[in-house]
């Protein structure tokens, strides 16, 4: 049974390239935090390690554990499958260890309407601008203009998804988006006063889906 010592749920969510998976990985440095590894059926990026950054598994395997009832979250996203295990989740969870999702918007609303006992706290990463997320997309291993032409198409779809989220951050500097995320983190647990402008983020979004 979940307990006030269990550990708090931790979303990050983005439009692909605005920067939630560096986030999480400098999140999980903190004491007591970890990263909840999902199963995936893409092929690993220029790095990347089974077991460490996903657990890469093919199509079939991936159905046989929807099937089985196993994932807490799953979608289908750019033509791959994407899902966090339950099981994993929930035992650190009542160990007191603070859980990191890196997952889409389609996943976070999944976890959202399961309505666990436990916290969760809910953030959507967005860029400081279109040019600058083209960019940043166009520079990954992939090097592949094309693929990042794809993923400029769906960023207008994904961004309508912000007002689902607790907070939206603007993801302009890395540690200045970290510090942001970890003082409304701690303000959280605490209870305490949040600087959060909502004004501005919705002006920040009206630019970019203009």
């Amino acid at each position: 049974m979940p307990s006030e010592n269990d550990g708090l749920m931790i979303v990050l969510s983005s439009p692909s390239g605005a920067g939630k998976t560096t986030l999480v990985k400098m999140l999980s440095k903190i004491d007591n935090y970890v990263i909840s590894i999902s199963h995936t059926t893409r092929q690993p990026r220029l790095n990347e390690k089974n077991n460490k950054d996903y657990f890469f598994v093919n199509e079939n395997e991936f159905k046989r554990l929807i099937n089985n009832q196993e994932f807490l979250e799953y979608a289908k996203v750019f033509n791959n499958y994407y899902g966090t295990t339950r099981t994993p989740v929930i035992d650190r969870l009542n160990k007191g260890k603070n859980v990191l999702f890196d997952i889409d918007w389609q996943g976070a609303d999944q976890i959202k309407n399961i309505k666990l006992d436990y916290k969760l706290v809910t953030f959507f990463i967005l860029p400081p601008s279109k040019e600058v997320l083209f960019e940043r997309l166009s520079n990954r291993d992939m090097k592949d203009k094309l693929i990042a032409e794809e993923r400029m198409k769906q960023f207008g779809k994904d961004v309508l998804h912000w007002m689902n989220y607790d907070y939206v951050v603007v993801n302009d500097n890395l540690e200045n988006c970290y510090s942001k995320i970890t003082n409304l983190i701690n303000a959280e647990i605490s209870n305490g006063s949040k600087d959060y402008d909502l004004e501005y983020i919705r002006n920040h979004v009206e630019k970019l889906t203009s």
